[in-house]
């Protein structure tokens, strides 16, 4: 590997294009505290103002940068981009004094970005609305933050396997940053920002508050789950409408954006010839019966809900939290309607399995990723042939063609890697002296950007228990999970700083 001097220049230059981004909508959340009269409209002036600043030194400052990025360039930009933005997407948290310790904000900050949804607010109620709106934004930031990544900068970079898409997507296939990047990334955030538009009114339609519906719509198509309200969507399990709005977002949010922009373009058919599409679907309509089914005849749900009882033999019911939880989940949105780990032990393991689905490739879901599972499922049953007929070349197939060993070899390598962290991520929870069931639940969540746990840190509990190493564990485990596991762990190798 021939290694050329790093271009710092256009790495600082792109940070401080990131910090220009994160202290405008830093001006939007103060803008938003203005109008409700919060309080804190000063404090959140204050923090905007210092994180643009911040970005307008580092862009001046690099003005005159090589307008080149090779490979490793990018890496850096990707995983230390992330980081610059949680730093600074503190400053709301700490100047306001709504999160006044350093670790729980940048823990907050980095379930944020990394649309997780794990908190640490024992009562969300009392925060102020600008607060709370930064908050959700910050979910909002990190989702299509994954999306332009997912279709247009990971594949150059070869990571994760998501080359499988990217000849389908309206976007580039060279080595270097291409200008079509920035064509895909405009139509990504269109249909993103269209469906988040739409969300909010419909819910508003439905019942919630203006600022409850758009908080909602921010973190619903992020698939990140920071709520305003203590119990969730719970809050709403009088109004069955309010959750079958956010299920069919969560739905969307967790297929593929760019089926979402073939569809508006009239290609439906290629949609639904979509292999991952398809295996996704499929998943949601078999778990969702699964849970259903058990909800509504062994689950003792007089104590689960977190606001209002359920009532047993009630199938719709039964349906519309099975049929919840089931997104949620899969999507790594995290939303709750119940503490599902009281309805039965074997609905508790089902919904722990569900954290390493992942939603689709191309969505702002965490997790392993569908079509990775189907890759892997396709690749085992083609080992018996292999096994049978071992001269013939059986090529694993997806959406009609033949991919490459390489990624198949790619897709098994961070299946790997991925159990390889979830095991060391919760070793290193046990340290903290916390339970088996809630070290494997907080790593398992952690990882797949899901949410809530299990035991101690399960759905109706938060991470303010945590210890500080603990917070700051889980917060490495969010960001390398967010970015494909090798974005991040190959900064840690000594091979990729050398200069050649």
């Amino acid at each position: 590997m021939v290694h050329t001097k790093l271009n710092y220049k256009i790495i600082f230059h792109f940070f401080g294009l990131l910090l220009l981004f994160n202290g405008g909508f830093m001006m939007l959340a103060t803008l938003i505290s203005l109008i409700y009269k919060d309080g804190v409209t000063v404090d959140l002036l204050l923090a905007s103002a210092l994180t643009l600043l911040m970005g307008v030194f580092a862009m001046v400052s690099t003005r005159n940068h090589r307008k080149e990025m090779n490979k490793r360039e990018g890496y850096i930009v990707v995983a230390f981009g992330w980081i610059v933005m949680s730093l600074t997407g503190t400053l709301p948290y700490l100047v306001t004094e709504a999160i006044p310790s350093f670790t729980d904000a940048f823990f907050e900050t980095m379930s944020g970005y990394t649309t997780t949804g794990s908190s640490i607010l024992n009562d969300i109620e009392v925060m102020p609305e600008g607060v709370l709106f930064w908050r959700s934004t910050t979910h909002w930031i990190g989702g299509m933050g994954i999306i332009v990544l997912a279709i247009a900068i990971l594949p150059l970079l070869g990571v994760g396997g998501m080359q499988l898409f990217a000849a389908e997507a309206p976007g580039p296939g060279g080595d270097k940053l291409h200008p079509r990047i920035t064509d895909t990334a405009k139509r990504l955030w269109l249909i993103y920002v269209g469906y988040t538009a739409a969300e909010t009114i419909l819910l508003q339609v439905a019942g919630m508050s203006f600022f409850d519906a758009i908080n909602h719509a921010l973190s619903t198509l992020s698939t990140g789950g920071f709520s305003t309200k203590n119990a969730s969507v719970a809050h709403w399990n009088d109004n069955p409408a309010i959750q079958y709005i956010i299920i069919f977002f969560m739905f969307l949010a967790g297929t593929n954006f760019v089926l979402s922009y073939f569809l508006f373009k009239g290609k439906v058919i290629k949609m639904f010839k979509d292999e991952e599409f398809k295996l996704y679907f499929k998943f949601i309509i078999s778990f969702t019966i699964i849970a259903a089914l058990l909800i509504y005849f062994r689950a003792d749900v007089s104590q689960s809900s977190i606001a209002h009882p359920m009532i047993l033999g009630e199938l719709e019911s039964a349906i519309r939290h099975g049929l919840f939880q089931v997104m949620a989940i899969i999507t790594t949105t995290g939303f709750v309607t119940a503490d599902y780990t009281l309805w039965t032990p074997f609905l508790t393991v089902f919904f722990f399995g569900l954290m390493f689905l992942g939603g689709s490739a191309g969505s702002t879901s965490g997790g392993v990723k569908v079509v990775r599972h189907l890759i892997l499922i396709k690749n085992g049953f083609l080992e018996f042939k292999r096994a049978l007929h071992p001269n013939a070349i059986v090529p694993v197939r997806y959406n009609n063609k033949s991919i490459s060993g390489q990624i198949v070899f790619n897709v098994l390598g961070f299946f790997i890697l991925y159990m390889l962290s979830f095991i060391v991520g919760a070793l290193v929870f046990s340290m903290f002296q916390i339970d088996f069931e809630s070290a494997i639940g907080l790593s398992a969540s952690s990882l797949g950007n899901v949410g809530p746990a299990l035991g101690e840190f399960g759905p109706v509990n938060n991470y303010a228990a945590l210890p500080a190493l603990g917070k700051w564990w889980a917060a490495f485990l969010m960001l390398i999970g967010r970015l494909e596991l090798f974005t991040v762990l190959i900064l840690l190798t000594p091979f990729f700083w050398r200069n050649r």
